[in-house]
């Protein structure tokens, strides 16, 4: 098995006798090293399946995981092992262990939208700017476990005094509410093991062996769960890459990497330096670019998969010209070479940025993928109307009680929410078994209390009619009760609640037709009702993006959405001053030199994401806020290794060279064609 590996990975499987570090370069085979010790653990090392977790940070990761694995273990038992993302093993931990936090079993997790209401509320106010603000500070707050309390001894000026007050406010409502957030899947476990002794020393015992994939990606709060968890021991392996950190607008801290050098002594450090991805010309770029930040730690990566084309750096004269010629050029790649769609990737530096060339694209009839765009279940008007979904199936929801409760609002004010999570706390019930119990009753106005019945009565009558009618009916009936177009276009500015109102309509009309009898191909002849169809929702939302085969289509993709993936050809896009680097970053770069250097690693990670061919664009002048400024390239450009490296469109550049490239690739387009 450990044959198949080269030497330093071999000795990152094997190693046993304390913590590890294992440095791994982009495309150097990483989680291969992780599934591979996990396959080690359990074979040669006596660990049961049931002691080892290995820790990701994204579903995608996970299941590319657990999937290795299962080929590797073979049909062997892996029960009982656990291959999870950090928040998914912090709600394992929380379910465990709700009671000691003062928290019940089915605690309810909010989703960033529900989270963000609470905080409208709270302020008060429809500033969405202020509003982000807010809940971002909060979440930065949660990430490096700080707690309201300290956050407002911290505060050093109003508004983060003000944004403290408001994280105290938001806590006591999540606490009533019997609800968490996303941040609090990892910072609740860090609190329970720091309070209650015993509950650590029960999942040290259980946990026995940490494997940590993009340790570089992690947060103080993450950092401290690890810490906790390995104890004095230190049995864990941590692989990550110093030079891909470009998360640290998020909470990540790349010192995480040298605090483990701090925090265990004992610590092994082994580097995985060879790629088996890209041409030496690729990785000889990458490695020039990067040399300019400061190292943790000294590595360079080496590549036997040949020397490869050169890199292409282009200047166009607009936005408009670069997504012209970038379309062009991969066509004619494409042609020339034979390839897939599915082989080429356009990256950027903002979303901003996707938009003419997916105009290209459309003009071209050539199919695309967006990353990192929003699913359509992630959508807020769909969200409602799952909301009154999840409260009919299962009416213990306590997220979508609030949500089909107070949207739109029907009288039930946070006053009468707040009780109501209080008394369900204290009982150790739900929401909305808590409204129809007699001491909740006596404790409220009568006018509160008419509205909060007429609500939970009108759900129990949908219950009843979601098993016996047709699905269609019930839904149309619920939009027209709840007066749901009404409802948007009194919040929304008319061309956007019309946009709202058509996904509503097309995610109605979606399930009617699914709830319909259809006895046209002889399968499914018996409709769905809209239990069976709501469980069938959850289960599509929570599964999106879980397609086995990528569809043959070109990728547009945001640079830090493309970390971790590949491509045979790669178009890095818009790459000047002000874009990348980030005009923020320049400004705050002259007072903090890291924020460049972050850059700087987005800029590594995306030359290294291409595997046979990378061409690198920008633009001499761009419209601005409607108005023409000039541009210059990027200093990474200048960074990348001349030899490596052909300009074209570039007033610095020998004409001549650029004419006689251009004659030749013509020429072996015009010699193919005439083959054909």
């Amino acid at each position: 098995m450990l044959n198949s590996l080269n030497s330093p990975q071999r000795e990152a499987v094997k190693y046993l006798d304390g913590p590890l570090l294992v440095l791994a370069g982009a495309g150097s085979g990483k989680t291969r090293v992780i599934t591979q010790k996990i396959s080690y653990l359990i074979d040669e090392a006596g660990y049961s399946p049931k002691e080892i977790a290995a820790i990701t940070f994204t579903n995608k990761a996970a299941r590319e995981m657990q999937d290795r694995v299962a080929k590797l273990m073979q049909g062997k038992s892996t029960k009982g092992l656990t291959i999870a993302t950090f928040h998914s093993l912090g709600l394992q931990m929380l379910r465990a262990e709700a009671a000691l936090l003062g928290y019940k079993p089915q605690f309810s997790i909010l989703d960033a939208s529900d989270s963000f209401k609470i905080v409208a509320d709270i302020l008060a106010t429809t500033d969405k700017q202020l509003l982000r603000k807010t809940q971002w500070q909060i979440s930065a707050w949660k990430n490096a476990f700080i707690n309201a309390d300290q956050a407002r001894a911290q505060a050093d000026e109003e508004l983060s005094h003000a944004a403290a007050k408001v994280y105290q406010l938001y806590q006591q409502t999540l606490k009533a509410y019997q609800a968490v957030d996303f941040d609090d899947l990892i910072k609740l476990p860090v609190e329970l093991f720091e309070q209650h002794e015993s509950a650590l020393n029960k999942w040290q015992r259980k946990l026995q062996y940490l494997l940590i994939d993009e340790y570089q990606d992690t947060n103080a709060c993450q950092y401290k769960l690890v810490k906790m968890l390995t104890g004095v021991r230190g049995q864990f392996t941590a692989v990550g890459d110093d030079d891909q950190a470009i998360y640290g607008w998020r909470g990540a801290d790349v010192q995480n990497l040298r605090q483990l050098t701090d925090d265990f002594s004992k610590l092994k450090v082994i580097k995985l330096e060879q790629n088996y991805r890209s041409t030496v010309r690729i990785l000889r770029a990458a490695n020039q670019v990067i040399s300019n930040n400061p190292k943790l730690f000294e590595k360079k990566l080496w590549s036997d998969l040949g020397t490869g084309e050169l890199i292409q750096v282009s200047a166009a004269m607009s936005e408009e010209a670069e997504a012209e010629s970038v379309i062009m050029k991969l066509q004619a790649h494409k042609f020339e070479y034979r390839t897939k769609f599915l082989d080429y990737a356009i990256l950027y530096r903002g979303n901003h940025q996707a938009r003419i060339f997916e105009q290209q694209l459309r003009n071209h009839k050539i199919p695309y993928t967006v990353s990192g765009g929003q699913s359509f279940f992630d959508k807020a008007e769909i969200k409602d109307l799952i909301s009154y979904l999840r409260l009919i199936a299962n009416e213990d929801d306590d997220p979508a009680f609030i949500r089909a409760a107070t949207t739109p609002k029907k009288g039930i004010g946070n006053t009468t929410l707040e009780r109501l999570g209080e008394f369900a706390s204290a009982h150790k019930i739900s929401l909305f078994a808590a409204a129809f119990e007699a001491d909740f009753q006596s404790e409220v106005g009568h006018k509160q209390l008419d509205d909060l019945l007429n609500f939970c009565q009108y759900i129990n009558k949908l219950q009843v009619r979601a098993v016996r009618d047709p699905a269609g009916e019930v839904l149309n009936d619920l939009l027209n009760t709840i007066q749901y177009e009404a409802f948007l276009y009194d919040s929304e500015e008319p061309r956007a609640a019309e946009s709202k109102w058509t996904n509503v309509m097309d995610f109605i009309a979606w399930l009617t037709k699914k709830g319909e009898a259809n006895t046209e191909y002889g399968n499914e002849a018996e409709g769905k009702n809209l239990l069976e169809l709501t469980q069938m929702v959850s289960l599509m939302s929570l599964l999106e993006g879980n397609d086995a085969g990528e569809p043959d289509a070109v990728k547009l993709s945001t640079l830090h959405a493309a970390k971790g993936l590949e491509f045979g050809h790669v178009f890095l896009i818009g790459v000047e001053e002000g874009i990348l680097p980030h005009r923020e970053s320049i400004d705050a770069g002259v007072l903090d030199p890291s924020k460049i250097e972050e850059e700087r690693r987005l800029m590594y990670v995306g030359i290294t994401r291409a595997q046979k061919s990378l061409n690198i664009s920008w633009c001499k002048k761009r419209k601005r806020a409607g108005e023409i400024q000039m541009c210059e390239p990027s200093r990474f450009i200048a960074e990348l290794p001349k030899d490596d490296v052909r300009h074209f469109g570039n007033p610095f550049n020998d004409p001549e060279i650029s004419k006689d490239f251009g004659k030749s690739k013509m020429a072996n387009i015009k010699a193919m064609l005439a083959n054909k």
